[in-house]
């Protein structure tokens, strides 16, 4: 059983505490199940959407005037959420962040008739979300975004290519960021919604990654997307995508938190069960600083995350440096807490299909999206400058 005795810290609420029970005892009987899913992965990730939608967990992905759960979305609910699911299965995790990041924009940016064809099916799991930034040339450097979309009036004339987008290949809609060209660089980027079904668009490629997940490169070739699938203002695309991950990137911190603990959980597990030479190998002094030097992580990061989720929900505005600063640490040290189970549970740590081999490629992949970990230095420092007066 993780440790739960974060829920008493201040940074929550009753309301949060009762979420995470709630959600831990619903995920315990109906997602658990899919761990061990090795199978046909579109297929799994299609019957877990609907299942969080009828559960009621997609509603704190969207607000409450198109059915969600806050009229806000609630940061540390959405932290509690992909923790305990990430805790039970990543795919489930994976899941339930793609309907969140990908319809992130529509809620904070869009038109009433955008959020109301689009959201109440997130919530309800009929429709699945994606959100199409990266490019071949441009995955930290948004600036560089290629891909472009004319301005012809009624319509955008759409040409290029996204790739390494989650959920390619399984999503009813896309939100993507194109070159709609009102100024250089990232002030010339607008995000659209594209359907799945728009003429022009093709999945160019499934992408096979470490831990399975929908993952595509998708190609746009002179495919007409109406103007009233422009989000917000032309030009505005950048601002628009900086200020989802400024919600979500504390999100993939909690994630990574949900694989540290299982891992623990394992690791205690096994070193308490496990006889080498007349005793357990609990009863090592080494085995016991590796467990203490990941309670210490895990704790380390679950400060950083629920501090920036606090932050963002209670002090409003941009929260950059915090929400960097918990996606850094606890996806970095989730990476050593994972090793140190595996290192523990010797050469059953590394057979393929074992719960520690699996969170060893589970946590890998995020340390480099939403932004890689030399990113998030990057952040950091130049939000310290920033603040120091000497830089921007």
């Amino acid at each position: 059983m993780a440790d739960v005795s974060f829920l008493d810290w201040p940074f929550l609420e009753d309301r949060h505490r009762d979420l995470a029970r709630s959600l831990d005892a619903w995920a315990a009987e109906h997602i658990a199940p899919f761990a061990q899913a090795h199978g046909d992965v579109d297929a799994t990730c299609r019957k877990i959407v609907r299942l969080l939608g009828s559960g009621g967990w997609l509603r704190y992905c969207i607000p409450a005037s198109h059915g969600g759960m806050f009229e806000a979305l609630d940061v540390r609910s959405l932290c509690l959420i992909r923790e305990t699911l990430a805790r039970h299965c990543g795919l489930a995790d994976f899941v339930f962040a793609m309907q969140g990041l990908g319809s992130g924009v529509i809620s904070n940016f869009g038109n009433a008739e955008q959020k109301a064809r689009y959201l109440p099916g997130v919530a309800s799991g009929e429709r699945i979300a994606a959100f199409a930034l990266t490019e071949l040339d441009s995955g930290s450097d948004v600036a560089a975004t290629a891909s472009t979309a004319e301005d012809r009036g009624d319509h955008f004339v759409v040409n290029g290519a996204k790739t390494f987008i989650s959920n390619g290949g399984i999503a009813d809609f896309y939100v993507t960021f194109l070159r709609t060209g009102e100024a250089p660089g990232a002030r010339g980027l607008s995000a659209l919604v594209i359907d799945a079904d728009t003429p022009g668009l093709t999945i160019a490629e499934r992408i096979q990654v470490a831990a399975p997940h929908p993952l595509a490169t998708l190609r746009f070739d002179a495919m007409r997307v109406p103007r009233a699938n422009l989000i917000g203002t032309a030009g505005a695309g950048f601002a628009q995508a900086m200020a989802n991950l400024d919600i979500f990137r504390s999100t993939v911190g909690a994630a990574a938190l949900g694989f540290a603990r299982r891992a623990l959980d394992e690791a205690l597990a096994r070193v308490t069960s496990r006889k080498l030479f007349g005793a357990t190998l609990a009863d090592l002094p080494i085995a016991q600083a590796q467990l203490a030097e990941m309670a210490i992580d895990i704790d380390a990061s679950a400060l950083l995350v629920y501090r920036a989720a606090w932050t963002k929900d209670v002090r409003q505005g941009r929260v950059t440096r915090e929400a960097a600063m918990a996606k850094l640490y606890a996806t970095d040290h989730a990476q050593l807490v994972i090793d140190k189970a595996v290192q523990l549970f010797g050469g059953m740590g590394v057979v393929s299909g074992t719960p520690v081999e699996e969170l060893y490629r589970e946590i890998r992949p995020l340390r480099i999206y939403e932004g890689a970990s030399e990113v998030q230095k990057l952040v950091i420092a130049r939000q310290l400058l920033a603040s120091a007066g000497a830089g921007a």
